[in-house]
Parts: C-alpha cells; structure tokens; sequence
C-alpha cells in the first residue's frame, strides 16, 4: 500500500495515535533537524498541546517530538 505524507504539526496529542507512522525529530537531532521515521508504542507528553511537537516514544525505542504524520494513501 502506497503511502502519502501529510505536513501536520503534531502538536495535538489527538492527532497523535499508538500505532501511527511519524516522523520525529530526536533530542539530538534538534540543531540539524533531521527527521527519523517509525511506529508510535508510547505516547509520553501529557498535556493536550506542546509548541514543538507531542513526544512520543517510537517500537525502535528512539524518543523524539512528532513532526509528521504519514497516513496510508486510500484505494480507490
């Protein structure tokens, strides 16, 4: 199944789902931006809303805030 990507800002933790493909930004990777894609197993900020991204924790372990959200392309 082919896949799109759509620009959210991931800064609502409603828009962030368990089970979702994000791209996040790690802690390390601020200055540079470098976005690191996977799968959401936790979702760890607790508050509705975060300016730079909902941070979550990703099934490779990796931490990072949400930048993207990759939602799957629709058959048609």
């Amino acid at each position: 199944m082919a896949k799109i990507q759509v620009k959210m800002e991931g800064q609502t933790r409603s828009e962030v789902k368990i089970g979702s493909e994000v791209g996040v930004v790690l802690k390390e990777d601020q200055r540079s931006g470098k976005i690191t894609e996977g799968i959401v197993k936790d979702i760890l900020t607790n508050s509705s809303f975060h300016p730079h991204g909902i941070k979550v924790r990703l099934t490779s372990g990796e931490v990072g805030r949400v930048k993207t959200i990759n939602k799957p392309e629709r058959q048609q």
